[in-house]
């Protein structure tokens, strides 16, 4: 039994208690008030008196709950601030520029303000620069009669950009994974390339005009494999049939080799036509296109944008001299400062800055330190404590009198309201000369309300219990969720013992598992959303590494996926509309089959808990609009959704003890 069940409460009469009390003590101090009923002015106020007590005995019992806060003071806990979305966002020029054009950081875009809603801001991170593209080199990568080789062919860039070329960019009969280079000195990273192409009409025959097979890359390394997709924007060309302009997001950008020059390269390869691709319509060329000229250009960038707004300069008062001086921010949450973000103070006629620090216990009476609570704004300077001896010993510098003090810089926002989807930052607020427009492709994520009184009390025992250290499977859970709260929708830590079985697993291994936190739980997640990048493991590695003890070995990876579609054959109750029904069945198979929100808890699918047909009968049973489930089928799918093979015959679906299940596509058929 839990303490918590022990705890008695100081009083546990409640409002009946007491009526009943006082009504059983009127004979014995009035004998002729015989009329008990409720419609009695003397029951009224006995009910009145009542009320009151029982409101001053819920006050008293809250007494525990005040010694718990301020417990939770005393050790230092703090509640966690908002943490802002982060989303790039695209800034397109009104026509490319001759020069350098930069973003600053600190730059505002919103979404658009309305009569009843407030606009939501986003600052850009740092500096960005839009420069122009520095074209120097163009070659072409092409077949040769030996099977599976290819050779470097190097155009004439002067001819290309006179116009006075003819050349095919691929080999005479394109062929998988020919390509044209162009290669540019300068980094163009995130940029909006436009490319100009003045091409050979109708000199690519064979394929679609609207869908070309072919594809757009950069290069991100040395070898061959070092290629990341660019994002077309905008293609006029019809697969270089005709003369037009090609728009393109290009990602970031690493110099490599090629043919001796080491550039920054472009280029246009020639993709191999998939199933998909070829239902799609999608057909190869039977003759290169031909180009006559190339001409490129700048006409814009994409940049990381945070959901804050920035604050430079904002007045608190003027310093009293005395110890323990509190001030507020006019705005508030505030987000976790920046090296440039921070208090000052005016010392000498000029503004010194003070250095921000979580607690008092270290600071000595000449260090400029302060306080900040992000979640209320509240800036305090250090106390005058009296010793045992009588001295007086300070914890921190106190500002001289009248000092005026300056919060030279903060940004303020964060929460779940940051969390936009694409297209909603659409207004510029910030005026940039030449910027026409600015878009967010993408939707925000990792914006995290401020954390609630309750959510720190829950927090507390965890805290106490690992003290920043991992030692047992529950403290590396705990401490994960702590080092990236916005990015952590779930973990599970696994211990494996050493064994005969298993010679491969040594003595002090643990394997922490993570799934990502995404916005959208109660659908299909895209297998994508479920993965984690290098970084993001590495950052999650790197902050368990230092937590752990010296003979524990620590991985972060993601759990073994078990990719789950299911077919349901039910019956609809007359009066309901089918496509109403299906909606609803297909909403409970995705929330229930899911590692976020999954299981009969709700709390995601137990880790290494095998799926049985019977699951499914049971999620569904008792829904709205089922009149019957005639019969249920599992199937196993790929990560991107789709069925493979036949439907599982044992009814069941095997998880290894590090996987989780994940829905693929659903289907639902109504019997009549």
């Amino acid at each position: 039994m839990t303490l918590s069940n022990l705890i008695p409460n100081l009083d546990d009469r409640h409002f009946q208690d007491i009526v009943d009390e006082a009504k059983k003590r009127i004979p014995h101090y009035c004998d002729e008030w015989t009329d008990h009923n409720v419609s009695d002015p003397g029951v009224t106020f006995i009910e009145l008196f009542a009320w009151m007590t029982d409101m001053i005995l819920y006050r008293v019992n809250q007494v525990p709950d005040r010694h718990y806060v301020k417990f939770m003071e005393t050790m230092g806990i703090k509640l966690k601030s908002a943490i802002p979305a982060h989303v790039p966002v695209t800034f397109w020029l009104s026509a490319p520029q001759e020069g350098v054009m930069t973003i600053p950081a600190g730059t505002e875009v919103s979404s658009t303000q309305t009569e009843t809603e407030t606009p939501i801001v986003f600052t850009t991170n740092e500096d960005f620069q839009v420069t122009p593209p520095l074209f120097t080199a163009v070659v072409s990568r092409v077949a040769t009669e030996k099977a599976n080789e290819k050779r470097i062919v190097t155009h004439n860039k002067r001819l290309l950009d006179m116009g006075a070329s003819n050349i095919g960019i691929f080999s005479t009969v394109p062929q998988v994974d020919d390509a044209l280079y162009l290669g540019f000195e300068n980094d163009l990273s995130h940029h909006i390339l436009s490319i100009r192409v003045d091409c050979e009409t109708a000199g690519g025959a064979g394929v679609i005009p609207n869908l070309p097979p072919y594809l757009w890359e950069v290069s991100t390394g040395k070898g061959d494999m070092d290629w990341q997709t660019c994002e077309v924007e905008l293609d006029t060309s019809l697969g270089l049939n005709v003369s037009g302009r090609i728009e393109l997001h290009l990602p970031h950008m690493d110099r490599s080799r090629i043919q001796d020059q080491n550039l920054y390269w472009l280029r246009l390869r020639v993709r191999a036509i998939g199933p998909t691709e070829r239902q799609a319509g999608m057909l190869p060329y039977e003759v290169t296109p031909r180009i006559k000229q190339i001409a490129v250009a700048s006409l814009g960038g994409t940049t990381e944008c945070t959901h804050a707004q920035v604050i430079t300069h904002e007045l608190l008062g003027r310093s009293s001299s005395e110890p323990n001086q509190r001030f507020f921010l006019k705005h508030k949450p505030v987000l976790e400062a920046r090296p440039d973000e921070r208090l000052a103070v005016e010392e000498h006629s000029k503004l010194v800055p003070w250095q921000e620090v979580q607690d008092f216990a270290d600071s000595g009476p000449e260090d400029r330190h302060y306080l900040l609570d992000h979640t209320s704004g509240e800036v305090r300077f250090g106390p005058a404590i009296r010793l045992r001896n009588g001295d007086i010993k300070r914890h921190g510098h106190i500002p001289p009198r009248n000092a005026t003090i300056v919060f030279t810089r903060y940004r303020t926002g964060g929460g779940l309201m940051g969390n936009i989807e694409t297209g909603i930052l659409n207004t510029l607020k910030t005026a940039i000369p030449y910027i026409d427009r600015v878009l967010n492709r993408r939707a925000a994520r990792g914006g995290l309300d401020a954390e609630s009184l309750n959510e720190a009390m829950m927090r507390m025992p965890l805290m106490l219990r690992s003290r920043d250290r991992a030692m047992t499977a529950s403290d590396f859970e705990f401490l994960t969720r702590q080092a990236w709260p916005e990015k952590v929708g779930r973990v599970r830590c696994l211990q494996p013992q050493p064994s005969d079985a298993n010679p491969s697993v040594l003595p002090g291994q643990v394997y922490v598992l993570v799934v990502p936190q995404v916005k959208h739980k109660h659908r299909y997640i895209p297998s994508a959303q479920l993965r984690l990048t290098a970084a993001e493991i590495g950052r999650l590695a790197d902050y368990l590494d230092e937590r752990r003890l010296l003979t524990t070995r620590v991985y972060v990876r993601e759990p073994i996926y078990r990719w789950v579609s299911v077919r349901v054959s039910a019956g609809v109750t007359p009066g309901m509309s089918e496509a109403e029904v299906e909606r609803m069945i297909l909403e409970r198979l995705y929330q229930f089959l899911n590692p976020l929100t999954g299981g009969l808890d709700g709390q995601g699918w137990p880790f290494g808990r095998d799926l049985f047909v019977a699951d499914v009968y049971q999620a569904l049973q008792g829904m709205e609009g089922i009149l019957f489930i005639r019969n249920v089928e599992l199937y196993t799918s790929s990560p991107n959704g789709r069925r493979v093979d036949q439907p599982v015959e044992s009814g069941m679906i095997d998880v290894v003890e590090h996987g989780v299940i994940a829905s693929g596509y659903h289907d639902v058929n109504f019997v009549r």
